[in-house]
Parts: structure tokens; sequence; C-alpha cells
């Protein structure tokens, strides 16, 4: 164990850390690997914030590693900012999230920063609304959206509702690792405090409705939906906006409607996963519904399962629920308005190549950025003279509008019913339709695949692995050329057939591209939020009729299956 290493151990067992965290350290000393792994590095901040298992240690979610982010955000407002500063601050269900939400709140008040406290666990979009609404400074969210139950983090967002981004994070960033532990405040004044509570959520959910309701639809109050907030925060506020959107039919799966933090229900509260649907989907069959809808903890991402062409539920992957969205959307402002490329949807590089083509196909702009909706809120700011319909990216995450800036399950939620309600008025299905996008605009199939490598092997694994990409990249996927390779940590283009090297305009970034002469494309990136490599691979063919859908979309299976051979990662 390095010097460095054992100095960070040595101060975590003595003042001024509390006697809790003194004794879990010396009873860490008696599993030397574990120790290791709390200590051997500092959390960083990643896509969404700061993510890591709770525990003690400089390697760890604890009041400590928050307190530390939180004095240095503090010390910055009170260097820019002179009279009123205000915070607002939101929980998820996790088992601490509430105590360090209350931790966050003691240090801002500490350094005479007023803030605002939801009473009770929230929404991240609730969050995201309420930084703009309330004219705060900075919003805090403690949440580790669907990460194992042992994960907590810690979501970082500035005055324009979105999670911060360059010169801002770059600045906090230097402003934490300036804080020694034993500068941070926690002392509370309860005078700086305000809980917020219910009335907020009213305006929440009127800014939801206003968002996803649609005017078309007829009537709501027969429509057969189930939905599972997998024991997360939409557990009131989804019921809630349901209610007062005209659907009142809708079955909740009882035993998920419940917080957890352990979510004892499932194997993972993650809506990108079928298993987290059996119990819903169970409802389902038995009411014979037609969508079931289920959020992730912190309520921010949404997987639906619809009914195919044989009456089956299946499981839409994110870019399918993004492209039908947007083609909705689309279609139904071209009702009112003709849609030009003052209008743009937004999404990522990581995403299916399907949102340049139906941007195009509408006769709208389309704007890509880096994974994570931070970069997609940024473009809100950046083109204030366009208007901005919605955002998405493959990772199940909606974004309508600009009244919350980040991917928000509640407002998607009511969206994909609206849709569902709509489709049926007219004899159609939400499936029907994405067969349709198929055909007018290319049957485009992606798959993510990740691995996981975990503690400070794993890390360097990852990096061999990037390393290797770049320093032997594919000449084929499948039997198709290679015409472009995109380093995004370099900011470079190179088109293999013509050498010709084109920057990128984007911020640089640890991802890998490539791209055959055929669209098929293949993407590595490590994960900012977890310890995994994660690989996206999307291919493409044409869809002349609708009975050809299955025997079409087993051939791009197969396609991916071939090209996951090659990897043999």
């Amino acid at each position: 164990m390095n010097s460095n290493i054992q100095k960070r151990i040595e101060e975590w067992s003595k003042d001024p850390f509390c006697n809790e965290t003194i004794l879990k350290v010396s009873e860490l000393k008696k599993d030397p690997e574990l120790l290791y792994d709390s200590f051997y590095k500092e959390l960083e901040f990643g896509t969404g914030g700061m993510r890591g298992i709770s525990g003690v240690g400089t390697n760890r979610i604890n009041k400590y590693t928050i307190g530390r982010n939180t004095q240095g955000i503090a010390n910055y407002i009170n260097k820019i900012e002179n009279g009123v500063k205000k915070v607002v601050i939101a929980y998820d269900c996790r088992n601490d999230s509430e105590y360090l939400a209350n931790v966050v709140a003691n240090i801002f008040s500490a350094n005479n920063i007023k803030v605002f406290l939801f009473s009770s666990l929230r929404p991240t979009p609730e969050l995201s609304f309420a930084v703009k609404k309330l004219n705060c400074i900075c919003g805090i969210v403690l949440t580790a959206s669907h990460n194992p139950p042992e994960y907590n983090g810690y979501k970082v967002y500035w005055k324009d509702g979105g999670q911060i981004v360059p010169p801002i994070d770059d600045i906090l960033i230097s402003r934490i690792m300036k804080v020694k532990f034993n500068a941070i405040n926690f002392k509370r004044n309860d005078k700086l405090i305000q809980l917020i509570d219910k009335e907020f959520d009213e305006l929440f959910i009127d800014v939801c409705l206003k968002n996803s309701l649609d005017n078309r639809v007829k009537k709501r109050s027969d429509k057969k939906i189930v939905f599972t907030s997998l024991h997360g925060t939409a557990s009131e506020i989804m019921p809630n906006t349901f209610k007062k959107a005209g659907y009142t039919a809708v079955k909740y799966v009882e035993k998920q409607m419940i917080p957890d933090g352990n979510f004892s229900t499932v194997k993972s509260p993650n809506p990108e996963e079928i298993e987290s649907f059996e119990m819903a989907l169970e409802i389902a069959k038995a009411e014979n519904s037609d969508l079931v809808i289920g959020t992730d903890p912190d309520s921010d991402r949404l997987g639906i399962s619809v009914r195919d062409q044989n009456k089956k539920l299946i499981l839409l992957n994110g870019n399918q629920l993004m492209i039908v969205v947007f083609d909705y959307l689309l279609n139904k402002i071209n009702e009112t308005k003709s849609l030009d490329n003052s209008y743009y949807i937004a999404s990522t590089v990581v995403s299916t190549p399907m949102i340049e083509k139906i941007g195009r196909f509408h006769n709208v702009d389309v704007r890509l950025g880096l994974t994570g909706f931070k970069w997609i809120a940024k473009m809100i700011e950046d083109f204030p003279n366009q208007n901005f319909i919605a955002g998405g990216e493959e990772s199940y995450g909606i974004m309508i509008g600009s009244n919350v800036r980040d991917k928000d399950a509640i407002s998607a939620s009511l969206l994909v019913s609206e849709m569902m309600s709509f489709y049926q008025e007219k004899n159609s299905s939400i499936f029907e339709e994405l067969i349709k996008i198929y055909q007018k605009i290319g049957f485009y199939k992606e798959r993510l695949i990740s691995v996981k490598k975990t503690g400070e092997k794993g890390l360097n694994e990852i990096n061999d692995i990037m390393t290797n990409y770049r320093n032997n990249p594919f000449q084929k996927l499948n039997e198709s050329r290679i015409k472009f390779i995109k380093d995004y940590k370099k900011s470079e283009e190179k088109n293999l057939i013509t050498n010709k090297i084109n920057k990128l305009k984007f911020p640089k970034s640890n991802v890998l591209e490539f791209e055959a002469e055929n669209g098929y494309k293949l993407i590595f990136r490590p994960s900012g939020t977890e310890p995994k490599i994660k690989m996206y691979i999307s291919v493409n063919t044409k869809l002349e009729i609708k009975q050809d859908f299955e025997k079409t979309e087993m051939f791009l299976e197969n396609e991916i299956n071939k090209i996951i051979n090659e990897i043999n990662l």
C-alpha cells in the first residue's frame, strides 16, 4: 500500500472525523482488500456528478466526501454572489439519502446560504424545475439513479436548471480540491433552511401536464395502463399526475409503489431490464393492459412495454422510445405550424443514427452532444434563437420542452400515455407507428453491452481496452470497411478512405467510434457512473413492408451477434 493511501487512512482515523467514522476505519483494517478499495483513490465527478458505494473512505459516498463537495461549492457561491444566495436540495429513496441531504443543507446554511429543502423524497426532474422556479444559483440531489442498493450519489445543478458543464464544473472541482476535511462547516443554521412540500409538487405537476397533454385525445378514463415506480420517487407524484390528467383506470404495482432503498422486489431497479417489469407485466396480462410504464428510483428515466403486432407485450429499448416520441411530437407540431430548422431535437453521439434521419424527414435541425442530459440542457442556453422541442438518449431518458432541464420520467410517462391514447383512437398503436417509421427512414437496431470491471484492477483494464482499440483500430464491421474513426479524446474524425482528418466540435471525452461504409457503428466508452466499459452497436437495413418486420429484425439481430463475436471482449 503506497504512502498516499496510508496517509489517507491515518487521516480518517483521528479528529476531525467523528468517532463513528474512526471506528469504521478501524474495522476496515481487518479486511485489507476492502480497506484499500475504500481509500486507493478519491471519487470523481462523472457524467452524472459523483456516484459511488456508500461507506467510509475517500472512494466512498459519506458525509465527508459529500461535505467536502458542498463546502467547496459554498465557498465559490460566496465568492461570486452578493445579497441573498439560494440553493435547493432534494433526495431519493436511498437508505441514507435523507441523512445526506440534511448534511448538505447544514453546510450551506452554516455558510450563510439560504436552503430550500424538500420535506421528503422527490423526483430528480422536480429538483431541476425547482432550481429555476425558486431562482436558485445551485441545486443538489442525493441519488444514485438505478445503481444497486449499496450506491448513492450527488448531482449538482446550476442556475439554468441543468447539471453542471464547463467551465462551472472545472471551477467547482478546483474549489472542492482545495477544501481540507477539517474546514467543512457542519453547523446547521435553522433560520436559513426552509422546507418545501406539496404546494411545490402541484406547480411541477402543472408543468408536466403542460409539457405532455394532447388536446387531440378524446378520452383517458378508460385507458388500460400499468405503472410501477420500482420503489422510487414517482410513488406519489405519478398517481397524482395521472389523476389530474384524467387517467383514472391506471393499475399500480402496489408493492413497488412503496419507497424502499433496498429495492426488495427487484433484482435491479433499472427500467432498461425486462426483469424489473415482471410484477407489472403479470398485472398487465391479467388486466389485458396495453401499456406498462416503469420509472427508475429518482424518476428521471422510464421504460415502457407495449403490445407488438402479435399483441404480445414487449419492452421497447431507449432508442425506440426516443424515436416514437420524437415522431409523435413533430407530427403534432406540424398540424398547426410549418416545421423548419428554427426547431430542433437533441440527442447524444451514442444514441441511434435514426435521430438525424428523423430530423431530416421532418425538416428540423438535429443537435448531438456527448453522453448525458447536461449537454442537451446546455444547448437550450447556447441556441436561444432556436425552438427546442425535445431531447433524448439511448439510456431511456426523455426531456420535453425547456421547463425541466434534465430527463424527466414524470412528463415522459404522461406523454407516452397520451401517445397510446391518441394512436388507439386512430386505430393504430405505438408499435405500429414504430414500424411505419422504420419503413419511412430505415430500420436501425442497436444493442448496448456493458462489461463490469471493478476496483483499481478493473479501472486499469478499461484503460487498456480503450488504448488497444486506439492503437489497433477495427478495419471492418462484419464485411463492411470502416470509413470513419472518431476519437472524441483527440477531438478528431479520420476518413480512412480519403485519409482526411476533421476536427470534432465536442468537448474532449474518452469515446471511440467506428463507422462502416454501410452505416454500421461501434462505439466504446467507459461509464461515467459505474465501473463498466460500454459498447454501443448499431446496424441497419431497409424495411419495405411491415409484414417483413420480424424477418428483418432477425437479420439485424444476427448482424449484431456477428459484430459481438468479432469483438470478443
